[in-house]
């Protein structure tokens, strides 16, 4: 859910200018909410993009661990380089390390850290400047020490920030963002390192550079000149203040929904009121009031405390019996950050003026034009392919609003003909244990998270022959809950490390799941001159928290998550990418980054696969058979409808930034009706305004980008198809497609375009047949 990151001076903008650039994506729900959708990433994915669903690295050239051996033990790993470039007595964050000391990061460290790293790094960039010759060793190999160290402090703050945020910080961090900004303006718009870049591109030793190369050097050009490295001195002035003013507003924006999401708080004391709702949900909203300080609550006799965060939101909208409280709830969750003190309104449109300002200072009709300059799409190209899959699931759609209406109005719903948005989800979930006898709750005994995690390496040691062994205690952490893993190679050294921080923590977490880079692979950022740096990833996600005795129990919903969010870390940390600025997610076209974590989705339906992460967490009893044959049924249960609901959302994102204009005749609600009438069945309320809290677009990486979604989930439904056309029952087709997979897919990282790859896995360019037939809508599409 979330993305990856793209190592440009675009992508450290972004970086800069979210603070907060992971691949995310928001978790799994079913389309009765405009801003939590199946397929999303629900933070800024990048900056690297990185995923939501959309790279931090976490070491800097003199920073990194001293791999001797071929075998690392533990105790190598907790040893790291002595020596610095920079030295601040007490910070945490201007000191050596590898795995970042997120125990010890204070919102104190923050001001005098960061301006004393850019200080430091001023002076590095000053002396490229005067040094710098059309070379690799010269030119590229500085230019990613000064970036690398840069990005991986700003990635430490702003996961804290993610995860664990609070007044203090937020403070720091707006205080420190126009001297960030400033300085990536400054290293985007040097021409000395321009010009030097483009001499290497004309330089008759340009053939015989690696395809990696090449890409390096044509994606900086791209970027420095998105960066207004062109423009004239005014133009060039103006542009660093809209870039600076964008940060502002991008930042505001995500605090605002945040600040609203925690505010609304409801108490209930009548069990009547909570009738419907699940064991689970009813001991979340018990601990929930417990820390409000109702230290009585229990389950069973409450009182029950709802929010806004998704666990406890989607508890609400899919099982309360209350029409009232589903009601309440909803039309809160649709207005957040639509009012007062939060109101994003104001924001949105001022983002939306500068950067159509910003887009045509660099020549561009829309800000739209500027998104696709560094993705596999273009306007058309996307447009066409929202409108391919609308079409295919238009009708598809509209049946699915029949049949909702036809088996409430048999369950003697009044007004069954008129249902609201706040039944949607509810009756959806009564139809769908009805046809399929599937209640998710039900399931949820059967997915505990330590045997989901067990499942998930099992299968990625099959498919991709590593292993994924527990470090705990190896690196700090930010919370007790977070889980340190080590990944190994099948001879047992290890290539990659990651983080994984499951529970929803409402009080200090933004919502959705994302993943994102802590450190790259680099070469150049090798300290015994031999060994690559090695990789390190953390995942984030937003499930139901142990209760009482019990594990994690999750939802399927929720396991798919963390298969998605594994995918997007599995990119990062199986790369054999030596140069930094492609290895993993970096340099990858935002519009592809999204494979791997889709096509890791599709394995949740595989037999094998389910069984094995589908045990009883007290009996061990796998499910049962009859049960995974009625998941895999279940699968395309209202698929017209979620698909449309991406289409929708992917429609406005190009809506407002192609003929949008900011101040003329239609506002931004009247924008989001407008396409509403050929995306979705059932009108949004006249007083509906989730574009207040549609984060993607308006504090994360998906500017003109979130059409992504369904772009990528065409090549993974295709790339999964690979497996199926091997054979998913036999073992031997199934290893040899997924080392392929790994050689290529995660292997080649930004290295190659994303196209070049796809055909060197499969064989042949991208077909939209695997994905409308995996949705059950090939049918529709063929008749169209």
């Amino acid at each position: 859910m979330s993305k990856a990151r793209i190592f440009t001076a675009t992508a450290l903008l972004l970086l800069i200018l979210h603070l907060l650039i992971s691949v995310s994506r928001s978790i799994l729900l079913q389309p009765i909410c405009p801003l939590i959708d199946s397929h999303s990433l629900s933070y800024p994915k990048q900056l690297f993009k990185s995923y939501p669903c959309p790279l931090w690295s976490s070491s800097f050239s003199l920073c990194l661990l001293h791999f001797r051996s071929p075998r690392r033990s533990t105790a190598a790993l907790r040893s790291y380089s002595s020596s610095t470039v920079i030295r601040t007595e007490n910070n945490p964050l201007l000191k050596d390390f590898y795995f970042p000391p997120f125990d010890s990061i204070k919102a104190a460290h923050v001001r005098p850290g960061i301006r004393s790293l850019i200080k430091q790094l001023e002076r590095e960039l000053e002396e490229l400047e005067r040094t710098v010759e059309p070379t690799w060793q010269k030119l590229v190999e500085p230019l990613e020490r000064i970036v690398d160290r840069l990005v991986v402090v700003l990635g430490v703050i702003s996961h804290l920030k993610s995860v664990k945020d609070d007044p203090e910080l937020r403070s720091a961090i707006e205080e420190v963002q126009p001297e960030t900004v400033a300085f990536h303006l400054k290293l985007g718009q040097s021409k000395a390192i321009y010009n030097a870049f483009k001499a290497i591109k004309e330089s008759p030793d340009w053939d015989t550079l690696s395809d990696a190369k090449k890409r390096i050097v044509e994606s900086q050009i791209k970027d420095a000149v998105l960066t207004g490295i062109a423009l004239e001195d005014d133009k060039r002035e103006q542009f660093n203040k809209i870039e600076q003013e964008l940060a502002k507003l991008s930042k505001k924006f995500g605090e605002n929904v945040l600040d609203a999401t925690k505010r609304f708080e409801k108490l209930i004391t009548d069990k009547k009121d909570v009738e419907g709702l699940p064991a689970t949900a009813l001991g979340l909203t018990a601990k929930t009031a417990m820390s409000k300080g109702h230290e009585n609550a229990t389950a069973e006799n409450g009182p029950w405390m709802i929010t806004l965060d998704a666990p406890s939101f989607m508890a609400v909208m899919q099982h309360a019996k209350n029409r009232t409280l589903r009601e309440e709830v909803y039309r809160a969750f649709v207005n957040r950050a639509s009012t007062g003190d939060l109101d994003n309104t104001a924001i949105i449109d001022q983002i939306l003026k500068l950067r159509l300002e910003k887009a045509k200072l660099l020549g561009y009709n829309n800000y739209a034009e500027v998104s696709m300059a560094t993705k596999m799409a273009t306007v058309e190209k996307a447009d066409e392919l929202l409108e391919k899959l609308r079409s295919a699931s238009w009708n598809p759609a509209v049946q699915d609003m029949e049949d909702l209406k036809y088996f409430s109005k048999n369950q003697g719903v009044p007004k069954a003909d008129n249902l609201s948005h706040w039944d949607i989800g509810f009756w959806s979930e009564r139809l769908r244990e009805s046809k399929y006898e599937i209640n998710e709750e039900d399931l949820r005994p059967y997915f505990s998270f330590p045997k989901v995690m067990d499942g998930l390496f099992s299968l990625a040691n099959k498919l991709f022959g590593i292993n994924i062994e527990p470090a705990d205690g190896l690196a700090p952490v930010w919370n007790d809950d977070v889980r340190f893993y080590r990944v190994n190679d099948s001879s047992g050294s290890p290539i990659a490390f990651f983080y994984f921080d499951p529970y929803s923590r409402p009080s200090e977490k933004r919502g959705g799941a994302w993943m994102d880079e802590v450190v790259g692979r680099s070469r150049v950022l090798s300290q015994d001159g031999s060994s690559p740096r090695l990789p390190v990833a953390h995942m984030v996600c937003n499930q139901m928290p142990p209760v009482g005795d019990k594990p994690s129990l999750m939802t399927f919903r929720e396991v798919e998550t963390v298969f998605h969010e594994f995918g997007h870390a599995l990119q990062h940390m199986l790369t054999k990418q030596d140069e930094g600025l492609v290895a993993g997610i970096r340099n990858v076209e935002w519009d592809a980054v999204e494979l791997p974590s889709q096509f890791m989705e599709n394995w949740c339906y595989h037999r094998d696969t389910l069984m094995s992460i589908g045990k009883h967490y007290e009996t061990g009893e796998s499910i049962p058979d009859d049960i995974y044959k009625k998941l895999l049924a279940a699968r395309t249960f209202r698929a017209g409808s979620q698909s449309l609901r991406q289409i929708k959302l992917a429609s406005l994102d190009l809506e407002l930034h192609t003929k949008y204009v900011p101040g003329g005749s239609e506002s931004i609600y009247d924008v989001d009706r407008r396409v509403s009438k050929r995306t979705q069945i059932l009108p949004p309320l006249p007083e509906d305004k989730f574009l207040c809290s549609f984060s993607h677009i308006f504090a994360g990486g998906y500017a003109a980008g979130y059409y992504s979604y369904k772009w990528a989930e065409v090549l993974s439904a295709d790339a999964f198809s690979a497996f199926e056309d091997a054979g998913l029952d036999d073992d031997k087709a199934v290893k040899e497609t997924g080392h392929r997979f790994r050689e290529t897919v995660l292997a080649l990282g930004g290295g190659k375009a994303p196209v070049e790859v796809f055909v060197e896995f499969r064989g042949r360019e991208p077909s939209p047949e695997p994905l409308l037939r995996h949705n059950g809508l090939l049918q529709v599409a063929a008749s169209l």
